[in-house]
This record gives structure tokens, sequence and C-alpha cells, in this order.
């Protein structure tokens, strides 16, 4: 499961959802350490900050990339880089789907 095209999720909605409140900067880490394989395969540019703005932190992506990625897909940023939440926000799993992805899905190749 991933989020959908045309949506996006906050650090701190995944980190809630995987029953790690508080743990927004983990979502980041986690992100931003993924291999050239591994970017090619999870949605990275999806997850954006809390307040609907792009602020990516890595040496092999930036924002203004994120953003772009992010309009190719149809999200919508106003001209200070704010997109709206309640339109473009991803709901989320429900926690029985999270479960299931936790203890079934093997992670994504390293190379």
């Amino acid at each position: 499961m991933q989020i959908p095209r045309g949506k996006v999720a906050y650090y701190g909605q995944i980190a809630e959802m995987l029953e790690a409140p508080g743990a927004a900067r983990t979502v980041g880490w986690a992100l931003a350490s993924l291999s050239p394989a591994q970017a090619r395969v999870v949605p990275w540019q999806r997850v954006i900050n809390k307040a609907g703005r792009c602020s990516i932190r890595s040496l092999e992506h930036s924002a203004a990339e994120q953003q772009a990625l992010l309009e190719e897909e149809g999200v919508v940023f106003n001209e200070y880089g704010y997109t709206d939440l309640s339109v473009y926000g991803w709901e989320g799993l429900d926690p029985d789907e999270v479960q299931f992805l936790l203890h079934t899905v093997p992670p994504p190749p390293r190379a």
C-alpha cells in the first residue's frame, strides 16, 4: 500500500499510523536514507510537513524537486509553496491494514 498519486501525508501522520507518535523526524530520516533503488519504489515525495509544505532535507533530493514531482501528480501548491491538506491530504490506513503490512510486506530492495 502506498500513498496514492495526487495525495500527500505528513511525517507525523506516518509516525502515528505506525504507533510511534512523536517520531516524525524518524520518518524523515528513514525517507532520507533510502537508497537510489528504494527511492524509485517508495513514493518519498508524497510525505511533506504538517503545514502542507515540502521540507525534505536530503543530499539526493530538494524541496523544489519534491514539489515539482507532486505537481506532476496533480497536487496544487500556492505561491508560497503550501498545499491544502484538506484537499490533497491522504486519510491513511486503518490500524488493521497497518498491522497487516508491518507483518507481511518485505522491505524494498537495498541495492
